[in-house]
């Protein structure tokens, strides 16, 4: 299979977690020297959380090398170029400028693992590239950036995948699958959401120094600049609105993709929407952690709950997807579904 091809049909498709997973172990060195016609060469942009998560199931498939990593934490880039060593052998070409990166030779595609507000302009400049992209959910922060995003994508011919991998997760399939079967019935109502106990007060830290080895500037990007603060930082950037938007941007943008996916509709009539910071008011995240909204549809209505502190959800779930309809009501969430 040539590597273009190879890329259309697997490595972006298959790079989900929940898909990649279930195939076998991690090759060994030795299994993995093929002709450079057969090889998929990836680069890594962003490798504290998703983006080495991500990669580390690209490297499982047969015929997949790193060539370069990049992070702009030296400490995070050499801790994670040594796991990929280990992994394939074969050491990678690290930097620390996502541009330099995609200069680099001979590359086939980029997994992009940034913070969400880092996530437009490298997946753009990899399409102008000529590179295919596997870029992590959020696809961006909002409609004008994913406007440029799917006008680069359209204009360069790139193959790009955003990070839904519960999409590649049979058993969600399954369950939309039974909800578009007519089993239900007429559904009404269409609940998502998540409650996470496990996430409590952020405590509020002084500004200080960058640590060292961090590019700070290039961190913040096109965030507004600000004083380095360790709450901004690394998995906490996702509560403060300069580079996410909190629960709706991090598990809304799974769950409620099901809900749609379930209904077969994806603009709303009408959405409204309420909460704050209700379980800790003094804690440093800026980000609800209490939310709820409601999207009115023709016939059916949306309705989306997230909040900190708790974790009894819905039919005794911490997240889920539930499709109530006149003949019973289908709930599913990451461990399974069933029909009520």
């Amino acid at each position: 299979m040539k590597r273009r091809d190879f890329i259309q049909k697997s490595a972006t498709a298959a790079a989900a977690t929940g898909l990649i997973t279930a195939l076998p172990g991690t090759l060994s060195a030795s299994s993995r020297i093929l002709g450079a016609n057969e090889r998929v060469n990836v680069g890594a942009i962003g490798l504290n959380g998703m983006g080495m998560s991500d990669l580390k199931s690209f490297l499982k498939m047969d015929g997949v090398e790193c060539l370069a990593l990049c992070d702009v934490d030296r400490n995070v880039l050499d801790k994670q170029a040594a796991v990929v060593e280990k992994i394939q052998g074969k050491k990678a070409v690290l930097y620390d400028d996502y541009r330099k990166l995609l200069e680099h030779k001979d590359l086939d595609a980029v997994i992009i693992g940034t913070p969400d507000h880092w996530h437009t302009l490298p997946m753009i400049e990899a399409c102008q590239a000529g590179l295919d992209v596997y870029v992590e959910k959020p696809i961006a922060n909002s409609i004008e950036e994913i406007d440029l995003m799917i006008a680069a994508q359209k204009k360069y011919g790139s193959v790009v995948q955003v990070g839904q991998w519960q999409r590649s997760d049979p058993h969600w399939k399954n369950a939309v699958d039974f909800v578009h079967s007519g089993k239900l019935g007429r559904i009404r109502t269409v609940k998502a959401w998540v409650y996470l106990d496990w996430k409590h007060m952020l405590p509020v830290q002084p500004d200080a120094p960058e640590p060292a080895g961090v590019d700070y500037d290039m961190w913040l990007g096109p965030a507004p600049k600000r004083p380095f603060n360790i709450n901004r930082f690394h998995f906490n950037f996702r509560w403060y609105w300069d580079y996410a938007g909190g629960l709706m941007t991090d598990w809304g943008v799974h769950l409620l993709d099901y809900a749609l996916y379930g209904m077969n509709e994806y603009v709303p009539n009408s959405v409204m929407s309420s909460g704050g910071k209700f379980a800790f008011p003094e804690d440093a995240r800026q980000t609800p952690d209490t939310q709820f909204a409601m999207y009115e549809f023709n016939d059916f209505a949306l309705l989306w709950e997230s909040t900190l502190g708790i974790g009894q959800g819905n039919y005794g779930r911490a997240h889920g997807v539930s499709y109530i309809g006149e003949n019973g009501t289908l709930v599913v969430d990451r461990q399974g579904w069933e029909v009520l």
